[in-house]
């Protein structure tokens, strides 16, 4: 059978093209970048094509790019440096509906005596600018806000929070991550000044990421060692990921038109097949500022992962908006924040498309989810529970 893949937010396919370009410097230009001899210091040059490609996607300045191992590195990387370069300054600002990579590092460092202050959000998942504003104080080390939600796809104004907190001269980074590639990001016209991004969310290689560092901006690097990344970033640069990023970030300039037409056409699709042929299902999220590539959708009085798992039989790979383990009853973070009821969060579905989607697929979706949900709706126990939520003992 194959796999119906729609759950691009959490990882992506690799592009064939990023592939054929990463293969040679898995076998033939194997030498270190760092080394002194030609055999070594001939794919230098590959990295800084890497580099150019993905400043070119951001239209940033390739020395404003780091390269990383991946998002949470990024984050991690961005978070510290802001912390490190003002010692004095113990407060930062973020949102509820952060990925873990910000929220956990924001947990730690309340442990270490910071003040965190969490943004709320509506029931569309939208933030309150006058929230923002109104946190903002003197010893404001940090603003971290993402860019785009994973689980909801909604796009946060950020032209709009970079002039808030920029006019206070406070750094602000930003967890692009599920946003590169998908919609236009000009760094030349948008003030951020860290942007963290990851290559497996763009069709390229898991385990590579980058952070954008703006010139003039203080940084304090996160791995200290060697002198890579022109002191940035110490290790060994890992090469043939580095050039499937880079080729991945070429080739999503490239198809950027087709995330916002082809891709968004198939999730519209789909989303409407769905709520037509299923009845009490609703959409998470703020519809008109989402990403084009995802729909989070809950269906009442049916469990997520039981969906997931009938869907898997059928060849459908999706994901739940369960931030817990198979078998706890507590909706994600993000559907909490946004006072989802529970006889909805508790059935909610991420849907995340790519290019690499067909309409023959989304058929086979739409024609075989509602009968799954018809059937669990049938055997469901909580059909009749309107309210509490049973605990979850994860973190």
């Amino acid at each position: 059978m194959n796999t119906i893949y729609l759950d691009n937010n959490a990882t992506t396919k690799i592009d064939p093209l990023v592939l054929k370009e990463m293969m040679p410097f898995l076998t033939d230009y194997y030498g270190n970048p760092s080394s002194m001899h030609k055999f070594g210091g001939q794919v230098s040059s590959d990295i800084a094509k890497a580099r150019h490609n993905l400043a070119s996607l951001l239209n940033a300045q390739p020395d404003e790019i780091i390269f990383t191992a991946g998002g949470t590195e990024s984050d991690n990387t961005a978070i510290y440096s802001a912390l490190e370069a003002q010692p004095e300054k113990k407060h930062l600002i973020t949102t509820r509906v952060e990925h873990p990579a910000i929220l956990n590092v924001c947990h730690h460092l309340e442990e270490r005596g910071y003040e965190v202050t969490y943004l709320n959000v509506d029931e569309k998942g939208r933030l309150d600018l006058e929230e923002l504003r109104g946190a903002l104080r003197p010893d404001t080390a940090l603003v971290t806000i993402m860019y785009a939600n994973s689980e909801t796809g909604v796009i946060f104004p950020m032209h709009e929070i970079a002039k808030i907190v920029k006019e206070r001269g406070i750094i602000l980074h930003t967890d692009a991550v599920q946003a590169v590639g998908k919609i236009d990001i000009n760094l030349e016209k948008l003030p951020v000044d860290y942007l963290s991004l990851s290559g497996h969310k763009i069709h390229g290689p898991k385990g590579i990421g980058a952070l954008f560092v703006r010139k003039g901006v203080s940084f304090r690097p996160h791995l200290r060692g060697g002198h890579q990344e022109h002191g940035r970033r110490a290790g060994t640069e890992n090469t043939a990921a580095i050039v499937g990023i880079g080729k991945a970030a070429e080739l999503a300039q490239i198809n950027m038109e087709i995330e916002n037409t082809g891709v968004k056409h198939m999730r519209d699709t789909l989303e409407k097949g769905l709520l037509k042929t299923i009845p009490d299902a609703i959409i998470n999220g703020d519809t008109e500022n989402r990403l084009p590539n995802t729909t989070n959708i809950s269906f009442k009085h049916v469990e997520g992962e039981a969906i997931l798992l009938m869907m898997d039989g059928h060849g459908i790979a999706a994901s739940s908006g369960s931030a817990c383990t198979s078998g706890s009853l507590e909706p994600s973070h993000v559907l909490r924040a946004m006072g989802v009821p529970f006889t909805f969060a508790h059935g909610s579905i991420r849907f995340s498309l790519s290019r690499f989607n067909s309409d023959d697929e989304i058929k086979v979706v739409l024609k075989e989810l509602p009968p799954i949900i018809k059937r669990l709706r049938e055997i469901s126990p909580y059909k009749n529970e309107e309210s509490t939520p049973r605990s979850c003992s994860c973190k």
